[in-house]
């Protein structure tokens, strides 16, 4: 993999890539920051390309012959309507497991801003999913919609108040990281034992909450691949050498 940059604009933050030079095979450093007010020609000149799925602020100019579409995404079978994000990582997910050996068909559970749960048959192709709100988007909603229950920010890290060996907490702000956490855990795993009657599919998660729902799949015997940078892999990936 050459040295360079990737960029995906998602719903709420953006996120990035970089080579890890050190790494005999390659590899991706991840981070992921809020919208930037502006971009330096240094960081233009490492970005090799770019993809959107959020917002691009107005004033913020990216070249445009570096966006990935959603047709450069060899994912068989795409609707035009599909989000790009959901695209990327089942796709990646399909390929990872067609080059392990394993083969089979996948369900990728992206937890971001909203839960989508994509499948990929086992001949590389879109075959449906489902989409509800992610558990930063459900603990906004709680806070709107109610009198007494509280916002919840996450510390200065956006780290929420959670801790996956307490099922159930006292503290009403621990409490509704809880419910809405748990909640979304069950969702992904009742989903992937369903699918299972199917023949098999292997459960791939990924997202900026994958390693807070991991831990609790496991306690709910739902054994999962964690691939937290699916999209960004995905667009290294696709990107022209």
């Amino acid at each position: 993999m050459a040295a360079g940059q990737w960029l995906l604009i998602g719903n709420s933050r953006w996120h990035w890539a970089e080579t890890l030079q050190q790494q005999a095979q390659g590899g991706l450093r991840c981070w992921h920051t809020p919208a930037p007010a502006a971009i330096s020609a240094a960081e233009l000149g490492r970005l090799r390309s770019w993809a959107c799925v959020g917002h691009l602020p107005p004033a913020l100019q990216l070249p445009p012959e570096r966006r990935l579409s959603l047709e450069a995404v060899p994912l068989r079978s795409m609707p035009a309507w599909l989000g790009l994000d959901r695209a990327l990582a089942g796709w990646e997910a399909w390929r990872r497991q067609q080059r392990s050996g394993a083969g089979g068909a996948v369900l990728v559970a992206d937890a971001g801003t909203a839960l989508s749960l994509t499948r990929v048959n086992d001949q590389g192709a879109f075959a449906g999913g489902r989409l509800m709100a992610g558990v930063r988007l459900q603990l906004s909603a709680l806070a709107a919609a109610t009198a007494l229950l509280p916002s919840v920010d996450g510390d200065a890290e956006g780290a929420l108040p959670f801790d996956n060996r307490d099922p159930w907490p006292a503290a009403t702000e621990v409490a509704m990281s809880a419910g809405c956490l748990w909640g979304l855990a069950a969702a992904i795993a009742q989903a992937s034992a369903a699918l299972q009657t199917e023949g098999p599919t292997r459960l791939w998660l990924t997202g900026g909450d994958a390693p807070l729902l991991a831990p609790l799949l496991g306690k709910l015997g739902q054994s999962c691949e964690l691939a937290p940078g699916l999209c960004l892999e995905a667009l290294a990936a696709l990107s022209p050498a």
